[in-house]
Protein backbone atom coordinates (compact mmCIF):
# COMPACT_ATOMS: atom_id res chain seq x y z
CA UNK A 1 0.00 0.00 0.00
CA UNK A 2 1.42 3.32 -0.90
CA UNK A 3 0.65 6.24 1.81
CA UNK A 4 -0.33 9.31 0.00
CA UNK A 5 0.34 13.13 1.87
CA UNK A 6 -2.67 15.23 2.66
CA UNK A 7 -2.11 18.26 -0.26
CA UNK A 8 -1.35 21.41 1.66
CA UNK A 9 -4.02 23.92 1.80
CA UNK A 10 -4.30 26.86 0.65
CA UNK A 11 -7.07 29.84 -0.20
CA UNK A 12 -8.01 28.21 -3.63
CA UNK A 13 -11.21 31.14 -3.68
CA UNK A 14 -8.87 34.23 -3.13
CA UNK A 15 -6.29 33.27 -4.75
CA UNK A 16 -7.80 32.52 -8.13
CA UNK A 17 -9.51 36.05 -7.29
CA UNK A 18 -6.48 37.50 -6.88
CA UNK A 19 -4.35 36.04 -9.67
CA UNK A 20 -7.43 36.92 -12.39
CA UNK A 21 -6.92 40.43 -10.40
CA UNK A 22 -3.38 40.72 -11.16
CA UNK A 23 -3.08 39.29 -14.69
CA UNK A 24 -5.81 41.64 -15.32
CA UNK A 25 -3.56 45.31 -13.71
CA UNK A 26 -1.03 44.10 -15.69
CA UNK A 27 -2.70 43.46 -18.65
CA UNK A 28 -4.42 46.95 -18.72
CA UNK A 29 -0.87 48.77 -17.18
CA UNK A 30 0.76 47.38 -20.28
CA UNK A 31 -1.90 48.25 -22.82
CA UNK A 32 -2.04 52.13 -21.08
CA UNK A 33 1.86 52.31 -21.38
CA UNK A 34 2.08 51.46 -25.19
CA UNK A 35 -0.78 53.78 -25.83
CA UNK A 36 0.74 56.15 -24.16
CA UNK A 37 3.70 56.24 -25.79
CA UNK A 38 2.13 56.23 -29.32
CA UNK A 39 0.39 58.90 -28.11
CA UNK A 40 3.64 61.25 -27.02
CA UNK A 41 5.69 60.11 -30.03
CA UNK A 42 2.42 61.10 -32.85
CA UNK A 43 1.78 64.51 -30.34
CA UNK A 44 5.63 65.09 -30.48
CA UNK A 45 6.54 64.47 -34.32
CA UNK A 46 3.52 66.89 -34.84
CA UNK A 47 4.21 69.71 -32.43
CA UNK A 48 7.89 70.19 -33.03
CA UNK A 49 8.03 68.97 -37.14
CA UNK A 50 9.85 66.09 -37.00
CA UNK A 51 11.71 63.19 -34.96
CA UNK A 52 13.77 65.38 -32.62
CA UNK A 53 10.63 67.01 -31.12
CA UNK A 54 10.44 63.79 -29.23
CA UNK A 55 13.80 65.10 -27.22
CA UNK A 56 11.86 67.44 -25.49
CA UNK A 57 11.18 65.58 -21.89
CA UNK A 58 9.21 68.82 -19.94
CA UNK A 59 7.22 68.29 -17.17
CA UNK A 60 3.38 68.19 -17.73
CA UNK A 61 0.04 65.68 -18.28
CA UNK A 62 2.17 62.87 -19.60
CA UNK A 63 3.87 62.53 -16.85
CA UNK A 64 1.40 62.77 -14.35
CA UNK A 65 -0.64 60.15 -16.33
CA UNK A 66 2.61 58.21 -16.82
CA UNK A 67 3.20 58.03 -13.28
CA UNK A 68 0.05 56.63 -12.63
CA UNK A 69 -0.26 54.06 -15.26
CA UNK A 70 3.08 53.24 -13.99
CA UNK A 71 1.66 52.47 -9.98
CA UNK A 72 -0.97 50.32 -11.40
CA UNK A 73 1.46 47.85 -13.77
CA UNK A 74 3.86 48.08 -10.68
CA UNK A 75 0.80 47.05 -8.50
CA UNK A 76 -0.49 44.78 -11.11
CA UNK A 77 2.86 43.01 -10.80
CA UNK A 78 2.24 42.66 -7.47
CA UNK A 79 -0.97 41.32 -6.55
CA UNK A 80 0.37 38.71 -9.55
CA UNK A 81 3.00 38.06 -7.41
CA UNK A 82 1.52 37.61 -3.85
CA UNK A 83 -1.59 35.82 -5.37
CA UNK A 84 0.87 33.00 -6.72
CA UNK A 85 2.84 33.05 -3.15
CA UNK A 86 -0.08 32.32 -1.50
CA UNK A 87 -0.23 29.02 -3.45
CA UNK A 88 3.29 28.62 -3.01
CA UNK A 89 3.88 29.33 0.81
CA UNK A 90 0.40 29.46 2.22
CA UNK A 91 1.67 29.53 5.57
CA UNK A 92 2.49 33.33 5.25
CA UNK A 93 -0.87 33.81 3.90
CA UNK A 94 -1.07 37.44 6.38
CA UNK A 95 1.81 38.99 4.41
CA UNK A 96 0.72 38.18 0.86
CA UNK A 97 -3.11 39.18 1.84
CA UNK A 98 -1.70 42.11 3.46
CA UNK A 99 0.04 43.16 -0.20
CA UNK A 100 -2.78 41.82 -2.78
CA UNK A 101 -5.38 44.06 -0.83
CA UNK A 102 -3.14 47.38 -0.18
CA UNK A 103 -1.88 47.06 -4.05
CA UNK A 104 -5.27 46.17 -5.63
CA UNK A 105 -6.37 49.66 -3.79
CA UNK A 106 -3.04 51.77 -5.01
CA UNK A 107 -3.95 49.99 -8.48
CA UNK A 108 -7.17 52.31 -8.82
CA UNK A 109 -5.14 55.17 -8.92
CA UNK A 110 -3.37 53.60 -12.32
CA UNK A 111 -6.80 52.29 -13.77
CA UNK A 112 -6.14 48.72 -11.84
CA UNK A 113 -7.49 46.24 -14.21
CA UNK A 114 -10.23 47.93 -16.17
CA UNK A 115 -11.31 48.60 -12.09
CA UNK A 116 -12.32 45.18 -12.38
CA UNK A 117 -9.09 43.75 -11.41
CA UNK A 118 -8.85 46.15 -8.71
CA UNK A 119 -12.43 45.24 -6.91
CA UNK A 120 -10.99 41.55 -7.96
CA UNK A 121 -7.92 42.03 -5.96
CA UNK A 122 -9.46 43.35 -2.87
CA UNK A 123 -12.15 41.08 -2.47
CA UNK A 124 -8.99 38.01 -3.08
CA UNK A 125 -7.41 39.75 -0.27
CA UNK A 126 -10.07 40.19 2.07
CA UNK A 127 -10.56 36.54 1.24
CA UNK A 128 -6.63 35.79 2.00
CA UNK A 129 -7.09 37.28 5.12
CA UNK A 130 -9.56 35.79 6.18
CA UNK A 131 -8.44 32.57 5.41
CA UNK A 132 -7.62 29.95 8.68
CA UNK A 133 -5.27 27.38 7.74
CA UNK A 134 -7.04 23.89 7.58
CA UNK A 135 -10.24 25.66 6.46
CA UNK A 136 -11.23 25.12 2.84
CA UNK A 137 -12.76 27.55 0.31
Amino acid sequence: MSETTPKEQYPNTAFTLSLVAGTLMVVSGTLAVMAGLVIRTLLSLRAEGGFMGMMGFGPGPFWIFGGLILLGLVSGIIVLVSAIMVKRRPSEYNTWGVLILVFSVLSFFGFGGFFIGAILGIVGGALVLSWKPGQTQ
